[in-house]
């Protein structure tokens, strides 16, 4: 047994605690949390800080981690799309050299599950052999090109059937994003996932996202051809993009919106009225990475939408950390308060992925893993802040 207490310990699922200690068994099951002067503080370790909850990382390609430092930052989307397919093939083992380190520091960093994904089966064994809990989306796109649509399906559904499901690991086929996908795509995928999975999209990530969807104009007209693509079955719906993949997505099925930066209130009102088990991730230093811009949180918290909190890949980020995607949401927009941030970190993308039976809150009988902060004296994360793994 081991018993730890810090300075206050957030529960994440109830109160802020004091003068409490939690006894976690060797395999770290929490098997009470109790006040502090039931025990001999002699057989508890007593830590200066704030006790959490394991993070979890809503959304991360774990695939990608030999790509870091390769794509220049403040490109915009489209030229980072671009340097995405240039430097995607590595040797092999520069690749799952990468996977293997990047998931050990995600695990000393906190992290105790990761929505993940993937288009290759190249992390799945690091995943299967790994502490952390792993939801692996399997991710399907056509480019709008349906003579593209039938090869798609079968490529990645063989990524699929190597995908680690078992009683740690669970897996989904998930679509890429609104302006990537064919309808046809769209509905091979509506059936192929069971009562109970989640899905995952990328959504709302630059403004020409909206602008093609609408009216078909803008830098992603361009971003195709200059691939070769033509977008001769492609028909613009008059509507943000959104709601492109509202029309197609199944609304009974928990649903992972990803990035969100362009996203109004009347965008998560059609949302949420499509399907209430909605989660929006927020992927804030990609988001600066990328287009140098962050979401309007003040849009999120007046609707009362629930957030999780990913790192998207080292291709877009310059580590693998929920704590510095804290740091950065308190640094740009301070008003968002830290118990939000830190439910945002941990239950709410715990129960995204399904896991929330084992993580996401310090609970009797879950086993969330432990971290410590030590905040700054108006308590919050700045630039002295530092976070530790301490279960």
């Amino acid at each position: 047994m081991k018993k730890i207490s810090a300075d206050r310990i957030h529960t994440i699922s109830g109160d802020i605690l004091h003068e409490h200690v939690i006894v976690l068994d060797d395999t770290g099951q929490i098997k009470s949390i109790d006040a502090i002067s039931e025990h001999d503080k002699a057989s508890v370790e007593i830590l200066k800080g704030d006790l959490i909850p394991g993070f979890v990382n809503a959304h991360c390609h774990l695939e990608l981690s030999h790509m870091k430092g390769l794509v220049h930052t403040g490109t915009t989307l489209l030229p980072f799309l671009q340097a995405v397919v240039k430097y995607r093939d590595f040797p092999e083992e520069v690749i799952q050299e990468a996977i293997r380190q990047n998931d050990a520091y995600m695990y000393e960093q906190g992290i105790m599950a990761v929505g993940d994904i993937s288009n290759k089966i190249d992390s799945f064994e690091t995943k299967r052999n790994s502490p952390i809990r792993y939801y692996t989306f399997v991710e399907y796109f056509d480019l709008m090109q349906k003579s593209w649509t039938e090869n798609t399906w079968n490529q990645y559904q063989e990524v699929y059937t190597h995908a680690p499901d078992s009683r740690k690991d669970r897996r989904s086929n998930v679509p890429h994003a609104p302006y990537s996908m064919t309808p046809e795509l769209f509905n091979k995928l509506r059936n192929s996932n069971s009562e109970g999975s989640t899905i995952s999209i990328h959504n709302q990530e630059t403004p020409e996202e909206n602008q093609f969807l609408m009216d078909g104009s803008g830098a992603f007209r361009q971003f195709f051809q200059d691939f070769g693509f033509t977008l001769d079955d492609f028909i613009p719906i008059g509507k943000r993009s959104i709601h492109y993949a509202l029309q197609f997505m199944r609304s009974d099925l928990k649903t992972i919106f990803v990035h969100n930066t362009t996203c109004t209130p009347d965008d998560l009102k059609a949302a949420l009225a499509w399907n209430p088990r909605i989660y929006w991730a927020t992927c804030p230093n990609a988001n600066l990475y990328i287009e140098n811009k962050l979401p309007n949180y003040q849009t999120f918290l007046d609707t009362d939408v629930k957030m999780c909190i990913g790192t998207d890949s080292l291709t877009s980020n310059w580590q693998l950390s929920v704590f510095e995607e804290i740091r950065t949401i308190q640094k740009y927009q301070s008003y968002v308060p830290l118990e939000n941030l830190l439910q945002w970190a941990t239950l709410n993308g715990a129960e995204a992925l399904g896991f929330d039976d084992t993580l996401g809150s310090i609970e009797v009988g879950k086993s969330p893993g432990l971290v410590l902060l030590q905040l700054n004296d108006g308590g919050k994360v700045d630039e002295h802040s530092v976070c530790r793994r301490v279960f």
